[in-house]
């Protein structure tokens, strides 16, 4: 499918996930939509035939007949809760150019970034899942907490009620654009996300399916790779043995110490010279890959010998090990029809965590649910031929 296939060389080269915090104040009842949305800007407008002439160059001409609409990019801000309290996130909105029959609506979820370049509405060309616009749907792209308009707020990773409310949120404040620029929804609502953004699929769909008073509905759903167990990440990083990307280890524990409010020094986590130098690793301008290298791929060596310690005891680092597990999917089950995909060779997160979610959830009465495990595939191969099975699946539901 050309979707599955340019998405694929496309969007996810980004890093992707790891393990989560969780948020002391809770939000109460959800704002209407109408309050919700801010302000947009439009950043492009693509012609059908220009999309066309863009597949070809990429050697996918043959597909070019599957590019059925021209795509107009938005930036759009609207409001969400972070904390409790009203905070301003952003997000693209593609919009499918002079379609004459009702649009389906997809949100999709990008994988973990850790430049502030990398936020989808600063838009430095097309990231792929715009596509999805020129395939006819409504496409959004959240920003998540962190980035773009909420810039100034340490991004809350792996925090499943903030991951799914910024999405929710970004869906309810869309309505309010398509209707201005006279695009017509249907009532299909699909979420879609890799890595961080499968996490961010399934939180959004515990949102949705939890609370009815955001009156959505979700069609389908499918989420690749995502650390939906962080019980179980924690037990893997207690081993000791060597973790290939400890940017992801940083980023969980800086975001629980500031999502939690627990405001705790980073050396009582990290080891010198780690927990000095975090401050300006994650200052928004250094790439995963830049911050890996100055820390070390031995969690004896990154961690902080008593913080280590600690995590090996049932009784010690309580606030930690709650958090872990209120922000695990233990006490959901997805109503609507869900995919999990999983790449068979993945070794930042295991595919056993997405193994185990998808027993969990079979054990405890999900009936429209499948596990796709992707043979031979590692956490940066496996985006790819999830989207070329994805696409057709959700084809299937229109």
């Amino acid at each position: 499918m050309l979707l599955g296939t340019l998405l694929g060389h496309a969007s996810c080269d980004k890093e992707a996930s790891a393990a989560a915090p969780v948020a002391e104040e809770q939000p109460t009842a959800p704002p209407v939509a109408e309050d919700l949305y801010v302000s947009s800007e439009l950043l492009l407008s693509v012609p059908k035939e220009m999309l066309q002439q863009l597949v070809a160059k990429q050697g996918f001409g043959s597909y070019g007949h599957e590019i059925k609409y021209g795509v107009s990019v938005f930036r759009l801000i609207y409001t969400t809760t972070y904390q409790g309290q009203p905070i301003h996130a952003s997000g693209l909105v593609c919009l499918p150019q002079n379609m004459s029959t009702p649009a389906p609506v997809i949100s999709a979820q990008h994988g973990t970034i850790f430049t502030e370049k990398d936020a989808p509405s600063n838009f430095e060309g097309l990231s792929g899942f715009e596509l999805f616009a020129s395939a006819g749907y409504i496409t959004l792209i959240p920003d998540y907490i962190g980035f773009g308009a909420s810039k100034n707020v340490f991004h809350p990773y792996y925090d499943q009620k903030h991951s799914g409310l910024a999405v929710v949120d970004l869906i309810k404040a869309a309505k309010t654009l398509y209707e201005k620029e006279k695009v017509v929804a249907d009532d299909k609502l699909f979420l879609v996300g890799y890595s961080e953004g499968g996490y961010v699929t399934l939180a959004a769909q515990k949102e949705i399916e939890t609370n009815p008073e955001h009156g959505l509905q979700v069609t389908a759903s499918a989420a690749g790779a995502g650390g939906y167990d962080l019980v179980e990440m924690l037990s893997g990083i207690k081993t000791g043995q060597t973790y290939p990307y400890p940017a992801y280890l940083a980023y969980v524990l800086q975001s629980y110490n500031r999502t939690n409010k627990w405001d705790r020094p980073l050396s009582e986590f990290f080891q010198e010279p780690y927990a000095s130098r975090l401050p300006s690793l994650f200052d928004g301008s250094k790439s995963g890959s830049a911050i890996n290298r100055e820390l070390t791929t031995d969690p004896k060596k990154l961690f902080n010998p008593e913080f280590f310690a600690d995590l090996q005891q049932d009784g010690e680092e309580q606030a930690l090990k709650q958090a872990l597990r209120a922000n695990s999917f233990y006490d959901w089950v997805p109503q609507s029809p869900t995919r999990l995909y999983h790449g068979t060779t993945d070794n930042i997160v295991p595919i056993s965590n997405s193994r185990a979610t998808y027993e969990r959830f079979k054990a405890r009465g999900a009936k429209q649910l499948e596990f796709i495990p992707l043979e031979g595939k590692g956490h940066g191969s496996a985006l790819a031929p999830m989207l070329q099975s994805l696409v057709p699946w959700l084809q299937g539901f229109e």
